[in-house]
């Protein structure tokens, strides 16, 4: 072995490690964070209950406190299922490297995706004092970090059967598969996409992370309805989404999933006139 191939072979293995050490940490904080608000297997509360708006207001310690754990939630449950795409640039990254053309650190890459997903945690926070305020999170499964409630679930039938209703039918939409197409296919993508210097990577990374996002932005908000902080359905999801884009038929089984959730909400929804 040449001395450039070990240097090409150890990057691979320091991308590798980095992405085991990133998702290894992001668990071990969600596993803490579900420890201690009480969720490592407690069920989801879709169910009829009187929701009372929450009076007390977050300060700047509760929304850092829920940016945090929604942050290195995604962290947590996108990560492995982004590890074939950061493999696969790394790969070209060094092929490119030993022809002696221009390549970029892989890094630069993968801030694309944590833009995406830094951004859709400030949205999730939002919605998480939203539902708060209005008195639509329960805390009954989670506990408080001053006024913000951490682990809670969906406190409303209406609200949780409709959450349900739109991934399933979201599971079956054109835009899903659009952006799962896109995943399911990393080389596709590089091929199609490939943008020369620093510039151009971060934009791959923001483009790919759009996509990746785009496939289950709305099974992460299912959390608001199975449990922010319910650590069973945070690795099924997890789960869920990894299989959905690396299985031969990721696809069917997206639709299968959609099927039994649009069922469970006709089922929740239906409870309130039954």
């Amino acid at each position: 072995m040449t001395p450039l191939e070990a240097v090409l072979r150890r990057d691979r293995l320091v991308v590798i490690a980095a992405i085991l050490l990133v998702a290894g940490l992001a668990w071990a904080y969600t596993i803490y964070l579900a420890w201690d608000t009480g969720n490592l297997g407690s069920g989801s509360s879709v169910g009829i209950s009187i929701a009372t708006p929450h009076m007390t207001a977050w300060g700047p310690a509760d929304w850092g406190a829920m940016f945090i754990m929604w942050a290195v939630m995604m962290a947590a449950m996108m990560v492995p299922t982004a590890a074939p795409m950061i493999l696969l640039f790394a790969t070209v990254n060094r092929r490119r490297q030993e022809q002696q053309r221009p390549y970029v650190s892989t890094l630069v890459f993968l801030a694309g995706y944590v833009v995406i997903w830094v951004g859709f945690a400030g949205g999730a926070t939002v919605g998480n004092w939203a539902l708060h305020t209005h008195g639509l999170l329960s805390s009954m499964a989670g506990s408080t970090i001053g006024g913000a409630t951490m682990g809670g679930s969906s406190a409303s039938s209406i609200l949780g059967g409709i959450l349900l209703l739109a991934a399933g039918v979201f599971q079956w939409s054109p835009l899903k598969y659009a952006c799962l197409s896109h995943c399911r296919t990393p080389m596709g993508f590089l091929m199609s996409d490939w943008r020369e210097g620093t510039g151009g990577a971060l934009k791959m990374g923001l483009k790919h992370g759009v996509f990746c996002l785009g496939c289950c932005w709305i099974l992460m908000a299912l959390l608001f309805v199975l449990g922010v902080m319910n650590l069973v359905w945070i690795a099924a999801l997890a789960a869920f989404v990894l299989l959905e884009k690396v299985v031969p038929r990721g696809q069917m089984l997206g639709r299968a999933a959609g099927l039994l959730l649009m069922i469970w909400g006709g089922l929740v929804v239906s409870a309130l006139w039954g």
